[in-house]
């Protein structure tokens, strides 16, 4: 026991970013959901509200509990929510391509698709957010 809580502190970040990029996930699955099978919204901008709540909740969640940020300065703080909505725009992009490409192009299921697609999106958020947005000072 004593062995699993030493691995889990020191692991914290990830664990914690696996709970919360799985929330984020959920977020954007549900919301893309709702609006392309209920709404009968399209893909692309059904991708695109979806990104755009995900990203929302994955800030705050990020920012407070995942990496602990202790960054309190009004520049510091804009510095930090830039980085994060540029990286995760860049993200966006990239789900949004990959969703054109293989639901509205190669006709592939959509939430298949939608699931890989978040798991790549996990990923590469993660490392820019260790090694770029959040990292410490």
């Amino acid at each position: 026991m004593k062995t699993l809580k030493a691995l889990l502190q020191k692991h914290k970040d990830i664990v914690l970013y696996v709970v919360f990029g799985g929330l984020t996930t959920l977020v954007n699955i549900v919301s893309f959901y709702v609006l392309e099978q209920l709404l009968a919204v399209a893909t692309v901008p059904a991708t695109c509200v979806a990104w755009a709540l995900s990203v929302l909740f994955a800030y705050v969640t990020n920012r407070r509990w995942v990496f602990e940020s202790k960054e309190n300065t009004r520049r510091g703080i804009l510095r930090e929510m830039g980085s994060f909505f540029l990286f995760r725009l860049l993200s966006g992009l990239m789900d949004v391509a990959i969703m054109y490409v293989c639901v509205d192009l190669l006709g592939w299921n959509s939430m298949i698709i939608k699931v890989l697609s978040n798991v790549l999106v996990i990923i590469v958020n993660y490392v820019a957010s260790k090694l770029v947005i959040f990292r410490k000072r």
